[in-house]
């Protein structure tokens, strides 16, 4: 395979990689046989890593726009129980085209609406990020708890505790590879399961030597649900589940106190920081700060495209900055090298492969090229990059493969794309 070459980038240099991996950074001299690719002036940054989405909300962008999240689910749980496999399928090839234009190289995807107790939407999933080629961490979410149970979700959208984890255990099999797809086990929210789904599933998880994930902290409704059912706020109640530990990251954190965070960071659990989701639908602002502060590993999540329209990964670095300043009231709470560190680094530690998280000799190739023709008088780069306007990634690799030439996606034809998931849509809401 021959050597592929990053000519001329302002910013850290040139790149050359080879086998999907990186084999040397600075100022290097073309070999006979490398594929050169000249980016004078562009900044090349580590592949984005997003470590929380819902890749089936491309189905519903645009309803519920002014309820809590409380609101916002029941309004939208029968809307997506009528959903199918290829509906899925539709919505999850959208979202990570979207995600892989907007620079993002591995994406984590919290599916845990199984109509009709098909387990083949986890199929479709890893179907469709096998077609865009970005990396996929597949979170098998679930939920056990219905409203007759005094949960949130309908009786018609929970499955049954038994059929979760044997169906965990097949997902695990089939797709598992511990490179381009990783399975992580994934209860969906406090309010949404038991005491026994949490607990059994942490077993598998670790028999394994998998990932878990779940939603916490993200409003006070949770928080108040939490004390009348269990007596305890959500944390104290994650720990008696046996689910705070280095190999747990949660979606949110946004109502926590100093104890508690101190807590996270002495366990090593990571947190999933969705600012605009947070905004959209009024969580609070994340004590992000906080987080880094006492060593908790935070990432960066776009969140689903109900609660977060843009739907893309970019734009999620400048909101983490501006959401950060405004809850501290301090200009230099988050920097932009910051920002972009949690979007890469703080992500990849989240998701426990903080190897695709820099640019280092060894690494994987996960790479993007952003356009720099546009910052040419900006002494920073980086600064540049993330205050600047929203952009699309020019060039994308993934473990060396290119899967964006030119800002166009190769592999997948995105126009077509929105249009089947606009029909399917239409009819979903009809």
């Amino acid at each position: 395979m021959a050597r592929t070459l990053l000519k001329g980038a302002r910013y850290p240099g040139d790149i050359a990689f080879e086998g999907g991996n990186i084999t040397e950074i600075g100022n290097i001299s073309p070999m006979p046989d490398d594929v050169v690719i000249n980016i004078d002036g562009d900044i090349i940054t580590s592949g984005l890593i997003n470590t929380h989405h819902h890749l089936y909300q491309w189905m519903t962008r645009g309803l519920a726009t002014g309820c809590d999240l409380f609101q916002w689910l029941t309004t939208l749980y029968p809307i997506w129980g009528r959903m199918s496999a290829e509906d899925v399928h539709a919505a999850a090839l959208v979202g990570l085209s979207e995600l892989a234009l907007t620079g993002c190289t591995t994406a984590s995807d919290h599916h845990y609406i199984v109509p009709n107790n098909d387990d083949a939407v986890f199929d479709v999933i890893v179907e469709a990020a096998k077609a865009v080629g970005i990396r996929l961490f597949l979170s098998r979410g679930s939920m056990d708890l219905g409203q007759s149970a005094g949960g949130l979700p309908p009786d018609n959208l929970v499955e049954d505790r038994d059929d979760i984890l044997s169906s965990t255990e097949r997902v695990i099999a089939d797709h598992h590879d511990g490179d381009m797809v990783n399975v992580v086990v994934a209860p969906c929210s406090p309010f949404s399961v038991s005491t026994e789904l949490m607990v059994e599933s942490a077993e598998l998880a670790r028999k394994h030597g998998l990932r878990m994930h779940t939603h916490l902290c993200e409003t006070i409704d949770e928080q108040e649900h939490c004390l009348e059912r269990f007596g305890k706020r959500p944390v104290m109640q994650l720990v008696d589940w046996g689910w705070a530990g280095s190999d747990v990251w949660l979606a949110h954190g946004i109502h926590l106190t100093a104890d508690e965070i101190s807590l996270l960071g002495e366990a090593g659990t990571g947190i999933a920081h969705c600012p605009s989701s947070n905004a959209r639908i009024a969580a609070g602002l994340c004590p992000v700060v906080d987080f880094r502060e006492n060593n908790v590993p935070v990432g960066l999540g776009v969140d689903g495209a109900a609660s977060n329209e843009v739907g893309g990964l970019f734009g999620e670095m400048r909101q983490a900055l501006y959401t950060a300043r405004i809850r501290e009231e301090r200009a230099d709470a988050l920097m932009p090298e910051d920002v972009l560190n949690m979007g890469t680094m703080g992500g990849a530690k989240c998701l426990g492969k903080e190897s695709l998280g820099g640019i280092d000799v060894g690494n994987p190739a996960d790479l993007v090229v952003w356009p720099g023709n546009d910052l040419g008088g900006i002494t920073d780069p980086i600064t540049g990059l993330i205050l600047g306007p929203d952009r699309r990634a020019k060039h994308v690799f993934v473990a060396g493969e290119q899967r964006v030439k030119d800002g166009e996606l190769l592999g997948v034809n995105i126009d077509a794309a929105h249009r089947e998931l606009a029909e399917r849509s239409k009819r979903l809401w009809d």
